[in-house]
């Protein structure tokens, strides 16, 4: 297959919602200080790390900074856009299944990394449980 007709078909074969998530990288940052943080390498070796800020039991501020391909980027923007501003219990029940919803055109296999986004959710959303319990644990970061 010639490279034109490849690159054609990267652009009608997935959702507009899909080529925004994947473009997408103005939530990408690092923050120093987080109430929440969880990083996770996934077996096709894409890192995710993902930075939580909390108003009360409210997610005031969700960031990520990734390695790896834009199916991990475009599921970390979903990811955002689904539990921004949203209260901690709710963001707990974000699937991988709601991920691959949300961008209409996840390609079947790639839906491991909307499982790595999720699993590394999850990590900074225990992360912030654990700091509200002990919140001098935050400090030695």
């Amino acid at each position: 297959m010639d490279a034109q007709k490849e690159t054609a078909d990267f652009w009608q074969d997935h959702s507009l919602i899909f080529l925004e998530m994947a473009f997408r990288n103005d939530r990408r940052e690092r923050l120093d200080k987080p109430d929440g943080y969880g990083k996770k390498v996934g077996d096709c070796g894409d890192t995710v790390e993902f930075f939580i800020t909390l108003d009360g039991e409210t997610i005031s501020s969700l960031s990520y900074d990734i390695n790896g391909c834009l199916n991990t980027n475009a599921c970390c923007n979903a990811v955002v856009s689904l539990i921004d501003g949203k209260s901690v219990d709710e963001a707990w029940e974000v699937t991988p299944e709601q991920v691959a919803d949300t961008l209409q055109s996840l390609p079947q296999d790639h839906f491991h990394c909307a499982e790595l986004v999720v699993g590394t959710l999850y990590l900074a959303l225990a992360n912030a449980r654990e700091n509200r319990r002990s919140p001098w644990k935050k400090m030695y970061r």
